[in-house]
């Protein structure tokens, strides 16, 4: 299927709570900040639901001719790594190496190609520091024993992506620390404690926070202003939110992200996918099980924003469907192939496929609505096995046109 007319795309954004126009900074150029995984055990297919729908998402804006730069950060410095490190007697930075290893395997075998640069936080540490100083000349950031925090009070908007104010805030648990000035304050640089592993500050030795990690490596990569972030819901309040009030309350400049996106969670039994819950299954495990092309159908047969609940039945029903893709394909494409030597194509192929070309692409203009395009895609597979039953060369050519 292709697209060559200008996108009418629109997007849902959790920062304005309603579908956008989709027109990025500089025309006919994305730029794609998704968070990725904390690496300190095996990725989970609730991770790997997140990861295939960004990847659609970036497919889909290459394939209606944008250029997507698309960067997937990697958690290598955080507070369960360097607890597990401790159970298993390993450097942290090792093991979160290992099982950062252990992720790209996992994102190579479910054909998640879209990504341009995974960024490990370790990379970033001279950058993070150097903001870090930048918020304290500001007078945003303050030094107490715990470490750096940000505080809150200085940037009133803080609260605008998860739709609370200050005071909604207070009654989370943000980083406790007596010491603090306002509770919903977070910290930026952590002052290392007996045994972790640390680095070398302005501040004395210590690790950075967990927000400020994504901070530096956008403006690293994009600058000050970008055009879509994306991650899970679970990540709106405090992650989200602290990295625009980084960024915006360091630079000046906003938005920090012109788009931001979020994934509904996947929730096994009633409850979302944990590894400290102990519910989840392992990614590779389920590769070996149900193979990747069900797991990638699964996932587009619900809608990006909207939670899956994962039941083995809804597996293997969606690995059924992948194998009727395959085998229509394979079947056209041997029965086409004396349709290759012809130049001619069958006018009403041509009339009905450009029909379900029109159904797919505005089901993913409207805000990338993978359900409706599957719809669509199984529509036409249906016509391929209806043409598979007498089929001749000049609709074989339309349709592996269409399918590809």
């Amino acid at each position: 299927m292709t697209r060559t007319a200008e996108s009418s795309l629109r997007v849902y954004n959790t920062l304005t709570r309603s579908l956008d126009q989709f027109r990025p900074i500089h025309p006919g150029r994305v730029n794609m900040f998704v968070c990725g995984p904390t690496v300190y055990d095996s990725s989970h297919i609730g991770h790997a639901k997140t990861y295939v729908d960004y990847d659609m998402i970036a497919r889909y804006l290459r394939r209606i001719g944008y250029s997507v730069f698309f960067v997937l950060n990697i958690t290598d410095i955080d507070d369960r790594i360097i607890s597990r490190a401790r159970e298993t007697g390993e450097d942290p930075l090792r093991l979160s190496s290992r099982y950062a290893q252990a992720f790209f395997k996992d994102m190579k075998d479910l054909r998640v190609e879209s990504i341009n640069l995974y960024a490990k936080a370790s990379d970033y540490v001279p950058e993070i520091i150097d903001q870090v100083q930048g918020l304290i000349d500001k007078g945003i950031g303050y030094q107490i024993a715990g470490g750096v925090y940000y505080d809150t009070s200085k940037f009133p908007e803080y609260g605008k992506l998860s739709r609370q104010n200050l005071e909604q805030l207070t009654v989370h648990r943000i980083d406790p620390d007596p010491d603090k000035r306002n509770p919903s304050d977070f910290v930026i640089w952590k002052s290392q404690k007996p045994g972790e592993i640390s680095w070398d500050s302005p501040w004395g030795k210590g690790r950075p926070g967990w927000h400020i990690e994504d901070t530096a490596i956008t403006l690293t990569h994009f600058g000050p202003t970008y055009d879509l972030h994306g991650g899970g819901t679970d990540l709106i309040f405090p992650h989200h939110e602290a990295e625009i009030a980084q960024a915006e309350g360091l630079t000046g400049k906003k938005p920090l992200a012109k788009y931001w996106l979020h994934t509904g969670l996947l929730s096994i039994s009633g409850r979302d996918m944990h590894k400290s819950l102990g519910n989840f299954i392992p990614i590779q495990e389920a590769i070996q099980r149900f193979g990747v092309s069900a797991l990638r159908v699964l996932y587009a047969s619900t809608h990006y924003r909207s939670p899956l609940e994962f039941t083995e039945e809804a597996l293997t029903q969606a690995g059924s469907l992948a194998r009727r893709f395959r085998r229509a394909y394979d079947q056209l494409e041997r029965v086409g192939t004396d349709s290759h030597k012809s130049k001619a194509r069958d006018p009403e192929a041509i009339k009905t496929t450009e029909g379900i070309e029109r159904e797919f692409f505005a089901a993913m203009d409207d805000d990338f609505n993978t359900p409706g395009a599957l719809a669509a895609y199984t529509k036409l597979v249906g016509m391929v096995e209806e043409h598979l039953r007498s089929p001749n060369p000049q609709s074989a050519k339309v349709l592996l046109e269409t399918m590809k």
